[in-house]
């Protein structure tokens, strides 16, 4: 065999490794369940409208879950899973014990979805239109999910540490994590924009309320030492992200941050003078960049690094692997 034809076979060969590689690795689509399981998303659309008007704050709580999901080895579920021989749970991780909410309705979701469609509906696809769903409950915007993510059968608590935002974090930290993950500035902002619902603990707002700093509105930090003392007591004393509307999905979030009323000091962050000041002051003007933005990331972090094809399971049980 003479070296043309050599060179010709090997590309061939090469060609049909890649397509086949290609055809291998599904790809996330928003009918992925249309003819397995044509009813999973109404049915996880009413089990999360009841869970949201039994407790408001519970969509702030999914939404959440969806993030600190997505930014550990993707969205693929296993912020779920519970500590077992083999795996070291991401619940226990720093800014997900006694933080993170909303497993009880996901393993609500999932087991009414497993009556009427069994081992077919991924806890991670759940747990993203869920997402969607309680932005909705609250009036915020809606998104079409890209669906067909498989669950993990690992978890990492050590990746759950460093991945994932604390609320001590500089812009330049946040937009490094956030870049990281294939997200840019306009994607930080919209996405801290979820903080216009939901509640925090005195623990991650106490030294910023108790700082006298000139990024803090004097009378904004008085209201909020009412319920978060320098007592250690009060650790767990709840406090609304937004004053103003703490159960409606809208832009007053960013207004707050222009007065110096952000709760957290990775909300306020984002108006001292940096990079994205300009962004927190669109958003604060405009009734509808904000929401649009907001889908639109929630799309682009449901995408990073999903478990696809016959990679993973589907697990029977949300916090176990089959």
């Amino acid at each position: 065999m003479d070296s043309t034809n050599y060179t010709c076979i090997c590309l061939i060969l090469a060609v049909f490794l890649f397509v086949l590689n290609t055809g291998c690795e599904a790809q996330l689509s928003s009918e992925f369940y249309d003819n397995t399981c044509p009813n999973a998303l109404s049915t996880i659309r009413t089990a999360i409208r009841t869970a949201v008007s039994r407790e408001r704050r519970m969509a702030a709580s999914l939404i959440r879950l969806h993030f600190h999901d997505c930014f550990v080895q993707g969205c693929d579920a296993s912020i779920l899973l519970d500590d077992a021989p083999s795996i070291s749970s991401e619940k226990k991780a720093v800014n997900n014990d006694n933080s993170i909410r909303g497993y009880n309705v996901i393993d609500d979701v999932k087991s009414q979805v497993e009556s009427i469609c069994p081992s077919t509906v991924s806890c991670a696809d759940i747990v993203a239109v869920a997402a969607r769903d309680a932005s909705v409950a609250v009036g915020g915007p809606t998104w079409t999910v890209k669906l067909g993510r498989r669950d993990s059968t690992t978890a990492s608590r050590s990746l759950a540490e460093s991945n994932l935002p604390k609320f001590t974090d500089s812009l330049e930290i946040l937009k490094a994590l956030f870049g990281s993950k294939g997200l840019n500035e306009r994607d930080l902002v919209a996405l801290s924009g979820a903080h216009t619902i939901g509640q925090a603990k005195c623990a991650t707002f106490r030294d910023r309320i108790q700082s006298n700093a000139s990024d803090i509105d004097a009378g904004f930090a008085s209201t909020r030492k009412r319920k978060c003392s320098s007592d250690e007591d009060s650790n767990d004393n709840l406090a609304a992200l937004d004053l103003v509307t703490p159960n409606s999905f809208d832009y007053n979030y960013f207004k707050n941050l222009i007065q110096k009323k952000g709760l957290l000091a990775s909300d306020q962050v984002l108006f001292s003078g940096g990079s994205t000041d300009s962004i927190v002051t669109e958003y604060s003007k405009s009734s509808s960049s904000f929401p649009a933005d907001f889908a639109a990331a929630m799309i682009k972090m449901g995408d990073i690094e999903p478990t696809t094809g016959s990679q993973g399971q589907i697990r029977k049980f949300c916090n176990l692997v089959n």
